[in-house]
């Protein structure tokens, strides 16, 4: 089957390169191919087709499925990470349903009892950083992000199980923090069992651990059966699909794994760009602090989280600075045309989150960070989709900006910071996301 503009370096090269260096990979591919390309990369059935064309990205994640539709056998290489039984690895009905019953509880009036929950932890964790030497953002940032999600989404601020499972899952997330510790993801020949002290063995026993006590808490919750709890677990525990079913322990406990490592992760790398970005560029701190000065001296978080201009400023962050590369792939159904490409049947498909945000025909200069650009453009769903869009749209793409906002906002008009290094932050992989190759070295500014 001939699939349109095929990347001639050798299949094992391309996916050195996409796992070592993504950014590279995908900027060197861009430059000969604007529009789409065909790679040989690991993970989602290793040769697929990138787009990032905004109406190619239209047509493929807003179809009838009959020409396209998401499955999710191409995304088997996550199920170490997540299981078989998330959002992400279902398939057409299995996955509406879930849907259902994972969007409500990151919407609506239970966001507004999260937000002074989250301002609050954001000013206690900074208050306990060293004054008197440099810290690194992104470190801060996961610490803020994973309390967030302990109490917001597990319902955990206290207690053995409550520290143990913070503990390890910052261990567990550290396991992949490098481009080269990511290849175990990436490489099945990797995935081996040699003891404690082996990477992967180091993973699967931490994984085991949390796997515990997580089974732990979903089993005491049942027996509680405390309606009054407004935690995400909570409502997922009680919540039951259009057939009257609710969710099985092992459904449950995949679904805390993705949002624990996928929410988790993604959030602290775009605060910590957002701290990067504030203040490597000292005017749009200074935008920031004379509109939340508006507000007054104890603002509403509501109110925080509709500030035009940080909003524009986390759209700027999440543009330039992705912490998400690619949508979840599509397979063609049946023969069809894309931009001028003929596709056959079985091909897959991945929308390129990273390629899109950097065309210099929606975002003129594009590699500078402008804010402006949201405030003076509304950009469509398939032109900025930092989380993804159509129906495998990231369920927590309420929460993550909302979280980024108050987070940054607290932190923007409490403290006075600057960054250590001089050279520019660069994008490196982590695991399957991007986050800061250096994790934004700071200080608290005395001057």
């Amino acid at each position: 089957m001939q699939l349109p503009n095929t990347l001639q370096t050798p299949s094992f090269f391309q996916k050195l390169h996409w796992v070592v260096d993504p950014i590279g990979y995908m900027e060197s591919a861009a430059h000969k191919y604007s529009d789409l390309f065909t790679a040989e990369i690991i993970g989602f059935g290793n040769t697929a087709v990138f787009v990032q064309h905004p109406k190619a990205l239209q047509e493929i994640l807003t179809n009838d499925r009959k020409k396209f539709t998401a499955l999710g056998e191409p995304n088997k290489f996550l199920e170490p990470l997540i299981g078989n039984y998330s959002v992400v690895m279902l398939e057409a009905e299995g996955h509406k349903r879930r849907r259902q019953l994972l969007i409500p509880p990151f919407h609506g009036d239970r966001m507004k009892a999260y937000g002074n929950l989250i301002c609050s932890l954001a000013e206690n964790i900074f208050s306990q950083l060293p004054q008197d030497r440099f810290f690194l953002a992104r470190t801060a940032m996961q610490q803020i992000s994973l309390e967030v999600i302990l109490q917001a989404v597990f319902g955990l601020s206290e207690g053995e199980r409550y520290q143990k499972l913070k503990r390890l899952l910052i261990l567990i997330t550290d396991v992949f923090q490098s481009p080269l510790t990511s290849g175990f993801l990436f490489f099945l020949i990797l995935q081996k069992d040699l003891g404690a002290w082996s990477p992967w063995g180091n993973f699967l026993r931490l994984r085991q651990q949390i796997d515990n006590l997580l089974y732990a808490e979903i089993a005491e919750r049942r027996l509680q059966n405390d309606s009054n709890r407004i935690d995400i677990l909570s409502l997922l525990m009680s919540a039951k699909d259009e057939q009257g079913e609710s969710m099985s322990d092992q459904q449950l406990r995949d679904e805390m794994m993705t949002l624990l490592l996928a929410g988790n992760e993604t959030t602290a790398s775009a605060m910590a760009w957002g701290l990067y970005w504030i203040h490597h560029l000292p005017e749009v701190r200074e935008k920031m602090l004379q509109e939340l000065n508006l507000l007054g001296d104890s603002p509403n978080p509501m109110s925080i989280v509709q500030l035009p201009y940080l909003t524009a400023v986390c759209n700027e962050i999440l543009r330039i600075s992705p912490v998400a590369m690619l949508t979840f792939p599509r397979v063609v159904q049946e023969s069809t045309e894309l931009l001028g490409h003929h596709l056959e049947p079985g091909t897959v498909i991945i929308g390129c989150i990273y390629l899109l945000h950097q065309r210099e025909d929606l975002y003129p200069q594009q590699q500078q960070f402008h804010p402006e650009r949201f405030l003076n453009r509304q950009f469509s769903p398939y032109e900025f989709m930092p989380f993804g869009a159509g129906v495998r749209r990231c369920v927590g793409d309420a929460l993550a900006p909302f979280e980024m906002k108050l987070v940054l906002a607290t932190i923007v008009s409490r403290y006075k910071l600057a960054l250590v290094e001089k050279q520019p932050e660069k994008l490196q992989r982590r695991g399957i996301t991007l986050a800061p190759k250096h994790g934004v070295k700071m200080r608290f500014d005395d001057n």
